[in-house]
């Protein structure tokens, strides 16, 4: 038995679901690896050697404590319809960028103003929403590398609080970034950093660290 929550990850064949489905799973969480087809969930955590449970997206959000979106941002508000009626009050971790190929490394914004207040909307009050892991490796995570990076956390306070505990709880330093609205700025980082890798041929990911937690007098991660 164990009293960890168990992790949906909607999305969690993808290269960022796949990171965090690893990240969990060697941190000891049950976690329920969610994808369009069931089968090819269960094709990817067979490859990988995970502990986990395979589901469609619908389904794992059914079943998880904590619903980590990882889809693309094409994908993000219809999905989040759907499971809308099944997510009560649970924390919902969204990761959306709102990245327009081919143009990725120019910000384009949508209509809402941010992927975290388009993902608002489409849950329609339903979930405890925040917003975490633009800015971070996904080949790292799936690795196991050290990050060096910070994970900027986005929301209510209180739902803040809990997802940067399970962030640290698998190894990274989460860093409360404010409420939904401030997201935009990790956002609009993400097509940045990707300009900045391809001009500085960053191979495996430039990441944000932010600096003068310690030396104001705080742990990093929390808030004056």
């Amino acid at each position: 038995m164990t009293d960890l929550p168990n992790i949906a990850i909607l999305g969690g064949t993808g290269s960022l679901g796949g990171g965090l489905a690893a990240r969990f799973c060697a941190a000891g969480f049950p976690v329920t690896v969610g994808s369009r087809e069931a089968a090819k969930a269960r094709a990817v955590i067979d490859e990988a050697g995970w502990q986990a449970e395979a589901a469609t997206n619908e389904e794992a959000a059914r079943r998880g404590d904590v619903v980590i979106l990882t889809v693309p941002f094409a994908q993000q508000a219809d999905l989040l319809r759907t499971i809308a009626p099944d997510l009560d009050e649970k924390l919902v971790i969204d990761t959306s960028v709102p990245l327009v190929p081919p143009k990725v490394a120019r910000v384009q914004l949508p209509d809402a103003g941010s992927a975290a207040l388009t993902a608002l909307e489409a849950l329609g009050g339903q979930g405890r929403l925040v917003t975490a892991f633009h800015n971070v490796s996904a080949a790292k995570l799936r690795n196991g590398q050290p990050i060096g990076s910070d994970v900027l956390v986005f929301g209510a306070l209180a739902d803040r609080d809990e997802a940067v505990d399970l962030i640290e709880r698998i190894g990274l330093n989460a860093v409360h970034g404010g409420p939904l609205e401030n997201a935009v700025a990790a956002e609009a980082m993400t097509s940045v950093l990707i300009a900045i890798n391809r001009r500085y041929k960053v191979t495996d990911g430039a990441g944000l660290k932010i600096t003068g937690l310690k030396a104001a007098g705080l742990p990093d991660g929390a808030e004056g």
